[in-house]
């Protein structure tokens, strides 16, 4: 089986390479705040000006540290108008999804509603079976740090093909899909590995942990990350869309390179029914209600102490030398010996990633409004947390 084309949850593997890059050229930026902590990102502004040099058609950006909020922006937002991309785009998070669900389990672990060594059948009895699968050897816990075993059902060549390469996803965009029929796409393979010997990222975690969130909560999962995540932190721009197709504005374009013997051919892929990615990679959002998440999760105010202390604590990810993998999120020492945690995410036509210090003080979010160009996000990770007076300072 080919490995997918298309950016999995966590893609930033795909760029390891990447990260020992120290200088970046490009064009100017499209679109630029005039905070006065401009000057103190150069380095950044000039890593996301490389991407867009390198072929990403437009980048959005903020960083928080203790000098204030920094906006910025590169590129184009629609391709076809010229359009710049905005500091205030919405756009599909992909992956980072996937924080926000973790959250919600650790919170109700902290209400003592559901264990994390618990197993999965406890929770969704006989969904996880067959094949070799057998969710009572899979614990909440390994749905969360991805040493499952459980088979990725993006990686199910029928299914990749049918909703996310070229004539099939232009024919199959709108389509709605249960949370089931993916999960049943993953239960038609053999698992991997055993529970909890190794480590490998697959979407079918996500979307089994979304679903105990509902049995636990007895509601829709979009309820209770609204009413625990969203609504706390005022995330204005942060959303669960359903079986909606479109972004609520203002948005720029997603764009997807659809075909592969056609490298050159860029689709707006921008309408998609969100249900496709639903609990993995739904969710909509702005890299400034993004950093505020990440900020207030790292500062502790989602979480006790405790249920902190297990989100962070890793397993080793033998996918990309240097990083470990906690509970949906992942901690990486940079080129220059600085350690962030962060989480990145691809879905069809976006590449998001978010970075943060451990103590929440220093954050970054930016998204490209292209799923390609992987090999460009550590460069800006080290321009802003190696590059620039917060970093040193």
């Amino acid at each position: 089986m080919t490995r997918p084309r298309r950016p999995r949850a966590g893609v930033v593997g795909l760029a390891a390479v990447a990260i020992t890059a120290t200088a970046f050229t490009g064009p100017a930026a499209a679109a630029r705040d005039a905070a006065p902590t401009a000057a103190a990102h150069q380095a950044t502004q000039r890593a996301i000006d490389a991407a867009v040099g390198a072929g990403v058609p437009g980048v959005t950006v903020e960083a928080r540290d203790a000098d204030g909020v920094w906006k910025s922006a590169s590129g184009v937002g629609d391709r076809r108008t010229g359009a710049p991309r905005g500091t205030n785009d919405r756009f599909r998070i992909g992956g980072l999804t996937n924080t926000f669900v973790a959250t919600v389990l650790l919170q109700m672990e902290a209400e003592n509603r559901l264990g994390l060594d618990d197993p999965v059948e406890h929770y969704l009895p006989g969904l996880v079976t067959g094949n070799g699968n057998d969710g009572r050897k899979i614990t909440v816990r390994q749905l969360l740090n991805h040493t499952s075993g459980l088979f990725d059902y993006l990686a199910d060549q029928d299914f990749y093909e049918t909703y996310s390469l070229g004539d099939g996803f232009l024919q199959h965009r709108y389509d709605t899909l249960t949370p089931e029929r993916r999960v049943r796409v993953a239960l038609a393979h053999a698992p991997l590995f055993a529970p909890g010997t190794r480590f490998s990222f697959s979407n079918t975690n996500d979307v089994l942990a979304a679903l105990i969130v509902q049995k636990v909560g007895g509601r829709p999962y979009e309820d209770e990350v609204r009413e625990r995540i969203i609504e706390p932190l005022g995330l204005k721009a942060t959303s669960n869309p359903g079986t909606g197709i479109r972004l609520p504005r203002p948005s720029g374009r997603g764009y997807s390179k659809l075909f592969l013997s056609q490298p050159d051919r860029i689709d707006d892929v921008t309408e998609l029914n969100g249900s496709q990615s639903w609990g993995n990679g739904d969710i909509i959002s702005s890299a400034d209600d993004l950093t505020r998440f990440y900020g207030a999760l790292m500062r502790g105010k989602l979480l006790p102490a405790r249920q902190l202390k297990e989100l962070t604590t890793t397993v080793d990810n033998p996918d990309f030398p240097g990083a470990s993998y906690g509970l949906d999120i992942e901690r990486l020492t940079l080129s220059c010996g600085t350690t962030v945690w962060f989480r990145d995410g691809g879905t069809t036509g976006w590449l998001s990633m978010a970075a943060f210090t451990e103590d929440g003080s220093h954050q970054l979010t930016f998204n490209y409004n292209g799923d390609w160009g992987a090999e460009t996000l550590l460069p800006v990770l080290d321009a802003e947390f190696c590059d620039t007076p917060a970093a040193s300072g």
